[in-house]
């Protein structure tokens, strides 16, 4: 029987390595923290979720939270968790561990200009990748490519799938509220909607706390819409561009 779904798309909330980009020569990037704002931030995604859970979902539907075990992302999930708890909106919480940010590897903590100096064979590997726009494929040396975030972040596909079917015990989750990380969030939507690498190519991160959904009444195609903007800022850090890459602005094919 078709099942409709929600998929409540959360990028956390902004990190003290989007402000200050020497955090991550001094922190791996598992252990980096939310800015003194990003709590905030967390806060009021949380409120925006408890808003919208209230008055576009059915009380009876269930709810539960997959977030990265990344500390900035247990952090936003920590404050989206007291806001719907004030909303006496009950879920249930785990942590997916593919949904977890790209590792940078060897590169994590360097500045651009510093890798062709430390690294220069990996670096000339990498950036003969990018010079033909196939950075979405290329592997950071003891790291990841963009394709192997796509293809881990497939695997918890099934076990959306799964639990959003009913079953002698359970009717099913409706409502999935995934916190995760900008490239990780991206490779998401590309894989579910099935587009292309260049799509993801030309696409940004989304603003820190934004909450984009996926939804399907079980009949119909899925859709997309935003339905909490986050807080962009200005300032494009190293971390930004390091998640972001170039962009091939070619047309979809």
């Amino acid at each position: 029987m078709p099942r409709r779904i929600n998929l409540l798309l959360v990028r956390h909330a902004v990190s003290e390595a989007n402000l200050d980009k020497s955090v991550n020569a001094r922190l791996r990037d598992h252990r980096v923290s939310l800015a003194p704002e990003g709590h905030e931030q967390a806060r009021r995604a949380g409120e925006a979720l408890a808003e919208w859970l209230s008055h576009s979902t059915d009380p009876q539907d269930k709810t539960r939270i997959l977030c990265s075990p990344y500390h900035r992302t247990r952090q936003t999930s920590h404050g989206i968790e007291e806001a719907l708890s004030r909303e006496n909106i009950s879920y249930s919480y785990r942590e997916e561990l593919a949904l977890r940010e790209i590792s940078f590897g060897l590169f994590d903590g360097l500045e651009d200009d510093e890798l062709p100096v430390v690294y220069p064979r990996e670096h000339a590997h990498y950036q003969k990748h990018k010079d033909f726009e196939g950075e979405f494929y290329a592997r950071m040396p003891m790291g990841e490519s963009r394709i192997e975030v796509a293809d881990r972040v497939k695997n918890v596909f099934g076990t959306i799938i799964r639990d959003n079917l009913p079953t002698i015990t359970s009717p099913g989750i409706d409502n999935f509220i995934i916190v995760t990380h900008g490239v990780t969030l991206r490779t998401f939507i590309m894989q579910w909607l099935h587009f292309t690498p260049e799509w993801y190519e030309k696409q940004k991160n989304p603003a820190n706390a934004s909450i984009t959904r996926i939804w399907s009444d079980g009949e119909h195609p899925y859709k997309m819409e935003q339905i909490f903007e986050g807080f962009p800022y200005d300032r494009e850090t190293k971390q930004d561009k390091r998640e972001e890459a170039e962009k091939i602005g070619k047309p979809d094919r």
